[in-house]
């Protein structure tokens, strides 16, 4: 562990119960915003990633919305991070927001295919659609990306639409064990729906409040972190593993947004 950890993180870490069933950490770890108050300051940002999984046990890879990953990146990912670390990842936007079908299609099994090189570090994966991805025009497209995904990993769906909450909908996740994802936004109903034997939550914020500057908390979450910890620790116990993930725009700095939380649920 580096020293130059601030100390409230060399508390958290070292108090950190690597057991728990309940992974949580980052969207994204590569900002330059974090340098003096979560990496050291002079830290390059090709360590990025290594002391990051000295502190957090899991991450959402966010540039995979962007492009499809080359080979060397993602064992770059595998290679540079400690056994037991878990990476999840989200689908490209080729395959959530745009194209035909049958491009959807290609461009998800190419996704996939490179994804794999994560091998046992590899936990689930993220389709994230858009608001306007609606269950009238676009019910078909859902079912089939669905029905064209691989038995042997895990997926999770989160929906900005509110048409979609229902039961049709629900049936269509739990057929093939894929989560619904949980979001804490200001556009969303907060609800407990799980439609898999694994949860993935997300912390996203509004944009609007936090625009940048992602160098410090400006938004006090408290009481909702206590609500959804409680949520999270009953799911751990009663059914299985839990995925969590904190958006900067949630409080202004993910790191101390993600430890918070990992505190509440008996991380330390």
């Amino acid at each position: 562990m580096n020293e130059h950890l601030p100390d409230i993180f060399v508390f958290f870490y070292m108090n950190y119960d690597k057991s728990s069933e309940i992974l949580v950490g980052t969207s994204g770890y590569s900002y330059q915003d974090w340098l003096g108050n979560f990496y050291p300051q002079f830290c390059p940002r090709a360590d990025f990633l290594r002391f990051y999984s000295s502190i957090f046990r899991t991450v959402e890879i966010d540039s995979t919305y962007y492009r499809i990953p080359n080979p060397d990146t993602i064992c770059r990912w595998r290679n540079t991070t400690p056994e037991g670390f878990v990476f999840t990842a989200k689908f490209p936007s080729s395959v959530t927001h745009e194209g035909d079908i049958e491009t959807r299609l290609d461009n998800a099994g190419a996704f996939i295919a490179g994804i794999r090189l994560l091998e046992n570090k590899l936990g689930p994966l993220l389709l994230q659609f858009p608001y306007n991805f609606n269950p009238e025009d676009h019910f078909d497209i859902l079912k089939q990306l669905i029905e064209n995904l691989p038995d042997d990993l895990k997926f999770a769906v989160e929906i900005r639409n509110r048409k979609w909450l229902g039961n049709s909908f629900y049936d269509l996740l739990r057929v093939r064990n894929i989560a619904l994802v949980q979001v804490d936004h200001p556009w969303m109903p907060r609800q407990s729906e799980f439609t898999a034997d694994f949860a993935y939550v997300r912390f996203l914020g509004d944009r609007k409040k936090i625009p940048g500057d992602f160098s410090y908390i400006r938004e006090d979450h408290h009481e909702d972190l206590k609500w959804w910890s409680h949520v999270l620790e009953e799911f751990s116990r009663s059914r299985g593993e839990v995925y969590a993930y904190f958006n900067n725009h949630y409080s202004g700095h993910s790191p101390t947004s993600a430890l918070k939380l990992i505190e509440l649920v008996g991380g330390i």
